[in-house]
């Protein structure tokens, strides 16, 4: 009998693998990573509206809670991880929550997924309360720890949405305010699922973070312009995006981000409507921290940074 779950079929296209070349491989599976995006693309309104549901839960003071057990998990995590480097959030903003614990990060916790008392545990440690949002990540749909996670986040008042790449049962559906699922098919290797489901659930996280926070104001244009300058990378971005954003030369962009104690947007208003730091900060508070309703300048020529 064939498994129900899509991600667990055998895939007729690598039925002979075993007998390909290096380069057959290759050509196999970029084949099959081709049908990723067109899968991810099929549920564009189900992701714009998660993203608009992170960015309530933002603007008012509430959590994004990734939650998943091996691969969907290890995606969850490494998309929270990135978010205070790229955005200069906070890491409480978004928090991924993996079956097994940090230990299930680079081994993996046999069993931990299959344990709902675990996922209800793990959802009370990390505070997840009503007005958060959790996203459930399962490739197949059916990890019972996922399950349990979405069932508990709707109980504590929290807006809830499942991720995966099969179709889920009816239950874990009503257990979620939003259903995003691309159906990525059977994998080159049968049952993998840190395959074609892998990259399409990393295509969907990055989406979901990226768009919640350019809404709240983390960009200007597309440029990152909500970092702050704490070693000597990101010190140079910083300078170099002052520069490029207000035509100051490096010296005098580095005394004006050391007046805006590194933050770049603040540093950008200060200059643009000639405010110390206090009533730039204020001004930007005052805009939901979005710098286009502060500053009237569009962001510069992208051949300028």
């Amino acid at each position: 009998m064939l498994d129900p779950r899509v991600t667990e079929r055998r895939n007729p296209r690598s039925a002979d693998i075993d007998l390909a070349s290096a380069l057959e491989i290759v050509d196999l599976m970029n084949a099959e990573d081709r049908t990723v995006a067109d899968a991810v693309a099929t549920q564009r309104e189900a992701i714009a509206r998660t993203i608009t549901l992170v960015e309530a839960a933002f603007r008012a003071g509430h959590r994004l809670f990734y939650v998943g057990a091996g691969t969907s998990g290890r995606l969850g995590v490494l998309d929270a991880a990135e978010c205070p480097p790229t955005f200069g959030s906070d890491p409480s903003m978004v928090v991924g929550i993996i079956a097994g614990g940090a230990a299930a990060l680079t081994r993996s916790q046999e069993g931990a997924e299959d344990s709902p008392d675990g996922a209800q545990r793990d959802l009370d440690v990390a505070g997840v309360g009503a007005g958060d949002v959790v996203i459930g990540i399962a490739a197949s749909g059916t990890t019972p720890y996922v399950r349990a996670a979405l069932g508990h986040a709707r109980s504590v008042g929290a807006r809830t949405v499942i991720l995966a790449c099969s179709p889920p049962p009816a239950d874990v559906i009503a257990d979620a305010d939003v259903a995003i699922l691309p159906i990525t098919g059977p994998e080159v290797v049968t049952g993998s699922t840190r395959l074609k489901a892998g990259t399409a659930t990393k295509l969907v996280l990055n989406s979901i973070t990226t768009g919640a926070m350019v809404r709240i104001g983390k960009t200007f244009g597309n440029l990152m312009v909500d970092l702050r300058a704490t070693n000597d990378k990101l010190r140079d971005r910083a300078e170099r995006l002052v520069m490029g954003t207000t035509g100051l030369d490096r010296h005098a962009a580095r005394a004006l981000l050391a007046k805006a104690d590194g933050h770049v947007k603040l540093a950008m208003v200060m200059h643009a409507l000639d405010l110390d730091a206090a009533a730039a900060q204020a001004r930007l508070d005052a805009a939901g921290g979005v710098i286009r309703r502060v500053i009237a300048a569009p962001p510069p020529p992208v051949d300028r940074l």
